[in-house]
C-alpha cells in the first residue's frame, strides 16, 4: 500500500525532488528492486492474461505468465544498461499483521463474488473479480528466484521488509537507488527512490526519481517529522485516523511538530473533530521505520554479482519445462550474456568522489530547515488571522 497521498504532497510542496526521464537515463546504474515489484510484474502478467481468457500455461497445467513477465522486463532493464538486484521480503513485522489480514479478507470476499458472478453475472463481472483473486504464491516466488539465478541476476532475501533492505543498500552505496512503487521506501531513508522501472514498455510512463534530501528541503522537515507525517497519512502498520486527509496531516505536523503533540491536540480538541483509536501505537510504527531489521551492507549475504547467464539451463527450464519458444529464449540469453559481460561503461558521475558534509554544513542545513519550518508556521498563523478577520466582518461589509 505504501503511504497514502504522499506523492501528491511531494509534487505540490517539493516539486524539485521529482525528476522524470526515460529508462535509458539509468544506464550504468546498479538498482535494488523491491521484491513486491517483482511480484507486481508477476501479478500484472497473471491478470493481463486472465482478462484475455488465455492464461499462459505449461503442458502440465502450471501458470507461466509470471515467468514471462519477469524474464522480459528484466531483460529490458539489462538491455538499457541497468544492473538489477532483486530483494525479496522476509517475515513481515507483527505490526503489519492487521494490514495483511485485511488483504486476505478482501481476497476471500473476491473469491466468493467470483463464484457468484460465474453463476449469475456478466463476463465483465467475472473478469473484475478474477483480477481481485489473483495471488502471488510461494511457488511463484521460488520459480522467479530460480529464473533469476539462471539469468545471472542476483537476488537476496531480507530479514523482514524488502524496502528497508533496499534502502540500507542504497545508503551504503552498494546500489544507486531503491526501485519500488511504494512511497514508504522513503521512510526507510533511501536517498533515491525510483518508480515505474518495472512497468511494461507499452504503458509509456516516464521513470521517476524521488530524491529524499530535496523532499526534506521542500517540506522544511527533518527525518522524524517526515516519518511522523507519513504515519499520519496512513501506512501499512496503522489505520488512518478518520477525517485526517493529506492537507490536514501536513498542517497538523507543521503546527505541532511531532505526532505526540498532534495526538495530544486531537484528544483535547474542544470541537471533538478527531477520534484517535485507543490502540494506535504510532511509536512502534516509527521505530519500525527508524530501526528496521535489515542485513548490514557488510554482511556476506549482501555481496552480490552479475554472472554469465546459464543459457542451456534457461532452455531446459523455460523451453522444456514451461513451453517457451526456444528461439526467443536463446536470443534473449545472448543479449543477457552480451550486456552483463564484464564491467559496464561507467557513468560520468562515477569518476567523482562524493565529499561528505562537514559538521558545520550539517548544522547550517538543519538551521535552514528550521527557518523554513518557522516561516511556514508563521504563514499558517497569518492565514488564520485573515480568516478570523473575514468572519468577524458584519454582513454586507465590503
Amino acid at each position: 500500500m505504501g503511504i497514502k497521498n504522499l506523492f501528491s504532497i511531494i509534487k505540490d510542496e517539493a516539486p524539485d525532488a521529482i525528476k522524470e526521464g526515460e529508462i535509458k537515463n539509468q544506464f550504468g546504474r546498479k538498482i535494488a528492486i523491491v521484491r513486491v515489484e517483482c511480484s507486481m510484474s508477476i501479478y500484472s502478467f497473471l491478470i493481463a492474461v486472465r482478462s484475455d481468457g488465455n492464461q499462459l500455461m505449461s503442458e502440465d497445467g502450471s501458470t507461466t505468465s509470471h515467468l514471462m513477465g519477469l524474464f522480459y522486463r528484466t531483460l529490458r532493464m539489462v538491455d538499457n544498461g541497468i544492473k538489477p538486484l532483486y530483494v525479496f521480503d522476509g517475515a513481515p513485522p507483527k505490526l503489519k499483521s492487521g494490514e495483511l489480514a485485511k488483504r486476505f479478507q478482501r481476497k476471500q470476499e473476491a473469491t466468493e463474488d467470483l463464484e457468484e458472478a460465474k453463476e449469475t453475472g456478466t463476463a465483465e463481472d467475472v473478469e473484475k473479480f478474477s483480477r481481485r483473486t489473483v495471488r502471488v504464491t510461494r511457488e511463484h516466488n521460488a520459480e522467479c528466484q530460480q529464473l533469476l539465478k539462471l539469468m545471472g541476476i542476483p537476488y537476496i532475501v531480507a530479514p523482514t521488509e524488502a524496502e528497508a533492505q533496499c534502502a540500507a543498500l542504497a545508503r551504503a552505496g552498494k546500489v544507486y537507488a531503491a526501485a519500488s512503487e511504494d512511497m514508504d521506501t522513503l521512510c526507510f531513508d533511501t536517498p533515491i527512490l525510483i518508480r515505474h522501472l518495472t512497468f511494461s514498455e507499452q504503458r509509456k510512463l516516464p521513470i521517476q526519481e524521488v530524491h529524499l534530501d530535496k523532499v526534506m528541503e521542500g517540506l522544511g522537515m527533518e527525518k522524524k517529522q517526515f516519518v511522523d507525517l507519513c504515519i499520519l497519512l496512513g501506512c501499512d502498520y496503522l489505520d488512518q485516523i478518520p477525517k485526517v486527509g493529506p492537507s490536514t496531516a501536513l498542517k497538523l505536523i507543521r503546527e505541532h511538530g511531532t505526532l505526540e503533540k498532534v495526538v495530544e491536540f486531537m484528544k483535547n480538541d474542544p470541537k471533538e473533530r478527531y477520534v484517535v483509536p485507543d490502540d494506535w501505537p504510532f511509536e512502534d510504527a516509527r521505530d519500525l521505520f527508524f530501526s528496521p531489521d535489515v542485513r548490514p551492507a557488510t554482511d556476506p549475504l549482501c555481496e552480490f554479482k552479475w554472472d554469465k547467464p546459464d543459457i542451456e539451463g534457461l532452455v531446459k527450464f523455460l523451453v522444456h519445462d514451461k513451453g517457451f519458444s526456444e528461439d526467443r529464449v536463446r536470443s534473449a540469453g545472448a543479449r543477457l550474456e552480451k550486456n552483463l559481460k564484464g564491467s559496464q561503461q561507467s557513468r560520468i558521475e562515477g569518476f567523482f568522489k562524493v565529499v561528505p558534509k562537514t559538521e558545520q554544513e550539517k548544522v547550517a542545513h538543519k538551521r535552514k530547515l528550521e527557518e523554513q519550518n518557522e516561516a511556514k508556521k508563521k504563514k499558517l498563523k497569518e492565514e488564520k488571522k485573515e480568516k478570523a478577520k473575514a468572519k468577524a466582518k458584519p454582513r454586507g461589509a465590503a
